[in-house]
């Protein structure tokens, strides 16, 4: 199943309600969610995907995926979090399709190394397998980065498809800059891309134990799938789910329970095997200009352009040519209604231009 909820507040102004950053040509002329499924195609067709994006955004995702069918776009009516989103998908895959194989992938990320992701891939779908299993993949830092949350191994669990596979000792917030200067010394920590694998009923065991009032109320919604009432009850259900990420909500827990005979004891293993596939979450302008720029200093612009004594700028207008001289290290967006201005090292920020416009309710450029 891909995510395909967010909104991507940080690529504002090109980035809104109903045009998030997953249906968005950020790094080419494809959008993030077509790029993501035609990295997965050759393991999963269209026809296999399910896709829980959102009630705004949905038209857009079936226009990106005409192949998927619509009953697997699933729209959440409110935003609730993965927990809730993974959830969503797995009472249908339960539905539809037993005890399935689940992989939990983010439709709005970039990997550079298709094929060795497909590897990684099939290699945590055979580890997710065996009941109880729950696998993540992890990054191997390329630097003492205070963005992500870790992933701290224990020692070696197995092979699988050839790589290693470990046992997670435990999930880490983002670290400060001295922490992740050790995390990323000690050799033994990961960064936590969110993309998951389970089997349908491993995770929806892991509810019950850790979320059960979510558990309980997505039973209830299950019920009703296939019938008339499901879009009532989704309405109905979905507002009251708790609203917690699935690392917070059954990663962390599952790392943390005891173990021993008691059927309450843990009973799954966390697992994380190494990803080295060029991975990127793309997580502001100044992502896609470091993703883009072949040297250090480029110019890095996405349309019609010309820069007089300028270096390491980023410049996006699609109908507009873009002059730029004597500047250095900015953002530049234009869209038809909306001009971002800010340094580089300010793009994490843009999410507060956001903020401000909600809070004096301009719809008209969210």
């Amino acid at each position: 199943m891909l995510l395909a909820g967010g909104r991507g507040t940080r690529f504002w102004p090109r980035s809104r309600t109903r045009t998030p950053k997953q249906l968005l040509d950020i790094i080419s002329s494809k959008s993030m969610l077509r790029e993501t499924a035609d990295r997965l195609a050759p393991l999963f067709p269209e026809n296999r995907l399910w896709v829980v994006t959102n009630d705004q955004q949905a038209a857009g995702v079936r226009r990106e995926l005409p192949r998927v069918p619509h009953k697997q776009i699933l729209a959440e009516p409110v935003g609730r979090n993965t927990a809730a989103a993974i959830g969503l998908a797995a009472i249908h895959l339960a539905q539809e399709h037993g005890d399935a194989l689940m992989a939990v992938l983010p439709a709005d990320h970039h990997i550079a190394d298709a094929a060795q992701y497909r590897k990684v891939v099939r290699a945590a779908m055979k580890a997710a397998r065996s009941p109880g299993n729950l696998v993540v993949l992890g990054i191997p830092p390329s630097g003492p980065e205070t963005g992500f949350g870790y992933i701290e191994r224990a020692g070696a669990a197995a092979r699988f498809g050839g790589g290693p596979a470990y046992i997670v000792r435990r999930f880490t917030e983002k670290p400060n800059a001295a922490r992740a200067k050790r995390y990323v010394a000690s050799g033994r920590y990961f960064w936590n891309a969110g993309m998951f694998f389970w089997r349908v009923s491993t995770f929806l065991e892991c509810l019950r134990k850790y979320l059960p009032k979510t558990w309980h109320a997505l039973g209830e919604l299950q019920q009703s799938i296939g019938t008339p009432e499901y879009a009532r009850a989704l309405k109905r259900i979905y507002p009251c789910l708790e609203n917690i990420s699935v690392d917070y909500a059954i990663m962390e827990p599952a790392t943390r329970a005891p173990r021993g005979k008691s059927k309450e004891r843990a009973a799954e293993h966390v697992v994380v095997l190494p990803a080295k596939i060029g991975w990127s979450d793309i997580g502001s302008w100044t992502a896609v200009h470091e993703l883009l720029a072949r040297k250090r200093g480029e110019n890095v612009s996405l349309g019609d352009s010309f820069a007089l004594d300028a270096t390491g700028n980023f410049l996006w207008s699609r109908k507009k040519f873009v002059a730029a001289i004597g500047v250095r290290d900015l953002v530049v967006v234009e869209t038809d209604d909306a001009l971002l201005i800010c340094p580089r090292g300010r793009a994490q920020d843009v999410g507060e231009v956001v903020k401000w416009l909600e809070k004096k309710r301009r719809r008209d450029l969210l």
